[in-house]
Order: C-alpha cells, then structure tokens, then sequence
C-alpha cells in the first residue's frame, strides 16, 4: 500500500480530460431519445436513393475533373458531407436547451469543470454524433459500389473534419440565440447550402456569381474533399478544402469559449 501511494505521488496519473463526463451524460440522455437521434441520418439516405438513384437513371453518366463517373457516384460523397454537417447542427440545438432553459451547465460548473471544458465537450459531442452519421452513410455506400478508390477510406476522417467545422460553428451561434424561433436561422443557412454546394451538379454550370459565392460554402469544400477521395480523384484544391474547414472550426471553437465564458461566469 505504501508503495502504491509513493508511485502515485512521483508519477501521478494524469486527470481524466473533463469535457469526456459532459460526453458521458449526453451518451445516458440519448438512451431515452434515440430514434430523434438516428432520424438525421436517413434525410441524406434518403436523397441519395431518390435523386443519386432515380434521377442518376436518367442523366447516366457525367465528368468530373476530365473522369467520367455515375451520377450517382458523384452525389454520394455530396450526401455523405450533408450528413456530417446534418448531425453535428443538429445536435447544437440541444445545446440551446441546456444553456437557455434546462440550466444543465449551472451545475455542470458547480464542478470543477470550467467553460473551455464545457465548450470542448460538447463540440465533441456534435462531432460524434456527426461522425456516428458518416460512418453508417459510408458503410451504405460501400454496399452499393459507390467507393471508387482506396483513397475511398479518408472520406471518414474528412466528413470528421465537417463535422467539426459545423458542430463549433453551429455551437457558437446557437450562445447568440434568444429564443426557439431563432431556430429557423439554422434552416435558413443549411438548406441553401445543402442545395447550392455543387450537391447534384458540377460548380461549372452555376452562374460566375453564383460560382464565387459558392467558394465560401464550407459544405462545398467538404464536398469536394470527400468526393475527390471516394472518386479517387486528387487534386491541390483538397488542400484548401482542409485549411477552410480546419480554420472554421478552430474559430468556432474559439468563440464558443469565449461565449460560454461570458454566459455562465458572472
């Protein structure tokens, strides 16, 4: 026993990172919701058998980057972003509920949890949930053929990387949020991303203006990045595909501190 306390104390055990309790909790109040939880998964499924499927019948095939693909190859890799991006803001309104009305991080930060730890879990969280979304998307795809290539196994870690790039985000301005009805800014944002994200078409039949404003879409950045590797199709562009998404979520997650910081300490 002596000893046993003598290696505790010259090599203490590092402290458990304490955003993984908050993970922990969300994971025990999602038992008595799972159906609300696993219902955005099949919006995006339910895209890619109506319009990748029905529709890809009639166009056939299509060029992408000078490569002749199935249509509905091509708009799989777009589905699979809108599912990353789908979990991870979907799971950001739930947050409004604990910060607005349930209180839940009143006696979250009675513990020795601190606002950063509390921003930082609960992105995660938006990140697993996110991530949970993508890997049943792509194991759909890879049933159906839809894989192309062996660079095929990134496209997971990249719709990761959407996830992240939404769920800090979509956290950050849900702290700025009043009320429910604020909510429907969330729709207003994502369907025309989801829509005009070179989605169901290539970016080169838009519009010039149409074209550049779509540059700033990050759904259209993580669209090119996980259709690139499912297609086995790489370019430079990836690199900056990576850069915008990595930036956006380090701004989120920054801001989302400094908000919660500012809401809960006073």
């Amino acid at each position: 026993m002596t000893a046993r306390t003598l290696v505790t104390r010259v090599a203490p055990i590092p402290r458990r990172w304490a955003g993984s309790y908050l993970i922990e909790r969300n994971i025990l109040a999602q038992k008595s919701f799972w159906p609300v939880f696993v219902s955005g998964f099949f919006e995006p499924v339910f895209y890619l058998f109506a319009i990748g499927v029905g529709i890809g019948a009639l166009v056939g095939d299509l060029e992408f980057m000078g490569v002749p693909v199935s249509y509905t190859a091509f708009v799989a890799p777009a589905m699979l972003a809108a599912s990353a991006m789908n979990g991870a803001v979907f799971e950001s309104v739930n947050i409004f509920f604990k910060l607005k009305y349930g209180k839940t991080y009143d006696g979250v930060l009675a513990t020795p949890m601190t606002p950063g730890d509390v921003a930082s879990g609960e992105i995660t969280w938006t990140l697993a949930r996110g991530g949970i979304y993508s890997a049943v998307f792509l194991a759909v795809m890879a049933a159906m053929g839809l894989i192309e290539s062996p660079w095929g196994i990134l496209a997971f870690p990249a719709a990761l990387l959407v996830g992240f790039a939404f769920g800090s985000v979509a956290t950050a301005a849900i702290t700025y949020m009043r009320s429910w009805t604020d909510m429907d800014l969330i729709t207003l944002v994502t369907l025309p991303l989801f829509l005009f994200s070179a989605t169901f078409y290539p970016i080169e039949v838009y519009p010039p203006l149409i074209r550049v404003l779509t540059w700033f879409s990050p759904l259209f950045h993580g669209v090119v990045l996980i259709r690139g590797l499912t297609l086995g199709v790489l370019t430079w562009v990836m690199l900056v595909n990576v850069a915008f998404l990595t930036a956006m979520g380090l701004a989120g997650l920054f801001v989302t501190r400094r908000r919660i910081d500012s809401l809960l300490i006073k």
